[in-house]
């Protein structure tokens, strides 16, 4: 907006964050009517096969967890008064984004890094642009914000572009992959590995929460276990004690 200083840099999100805030401002442009969102119904999106890269099974616990940080950030709010507590986004006001400019990031946290022809038939489904020259209009102040970021030299056919909530280790990665895709085939085959792809890292983190959460709830249930073991031996005594005084 004319006057107000313009950041460069934005929060850093992990992949629960950007997940549960891309399905925020998804739903509240598909589903109106339901919107702002419940607990149950953003786990629900957050986990949809459809319109997701990668595909995620995240819990109560974790899409909670999530909210809480996106809130601490200003990016989401709580709404309370029904009968369950619902959530909406805070984009508009945080970020200063329009229905085309949250459209465009929307679908850049729903499935993370694309081409400009993947992005345009994407985001279509929110807003429809007539060509990839009117969706670069628009991205070129999203680009100056840095909210949106090209991985490769932008205007180019196949070049690929995020959005601008990474760490930068891993926008760095993201851009040496880009680089070495837009080598192709060609390149030698004494060219070093490209780097572990981002998704399968963020997998990894999902992967290790999980184990996590199950080595808790393993932890639970060996309590809950020793428990019933000590219950069971009262009622073995019980029964023996009573056995004995009926002379059994």
């Amino acid at each position: 907006m004319a006057g107000e200083a313009t950041p460069t840099t934005w929060p850093v999100l992990d992949v629960n964050e950007r997940r549960v805030l891309g399905v925020l401002i998804e739903k509240a442009k598909t589903t109106p009517d339901s919107y702002p969102l419940s607990l149950n119904a953003l786990v629900t999106g957050c986990n949809q096969k459809s319109n997701r890269e990668p595909v995620l099974s995240l819990n109560d616990l974790e899409v909670e967890d999530a909210l809480a940080r996106l809130q601490k950030k200003g990016l989401a709010t709580r709404v309370t008064g029904s009968r369950v507590d619902r959530w909406r986004h805070d984009l508009y006001d945080a970020w200063k984004l329009d229905k085309v400019d949250s459209a465009l990031v929307c679908e850049l946290l729903l499935r993370g890094p694309q081409t400009e022809g993947e992005l345009r038939s994407h985001a279509s489904r929110l807003w429809s642009f007539d060509d990839l020259d009117t969706m670069r209009a628009a991205l070129k102040p999203l680009t100056e914000r840095g909210l949106v970021v090209y991985l490769s030299a932008p205007g180019r056919r196949g070049t690929t572009l995020t959005h601008g909530f990474h760490a930068p280790a891993e926008l760095e990665r993201l851009r040496q992959r880009a680089a070495s895709e837009d080598v192709g085939p060609s390149s030698s085959p004494s060219t070093p590995a490209a780097p572990v792809a981002a998704e399968w890292e963020q997998r990894w983190q999902l992967a290790q929460a999980e184990i996590a959460r199950l080595n808790e709830e393993l932890g639970k249930v060996r309590s809950e276990m020793a428990a019933l073991q000590q219950t069971v031996a009262a009622l073995v005594e019980q029964v023996r004690t009573i056995k004995q005084g009926l002379g059994i």
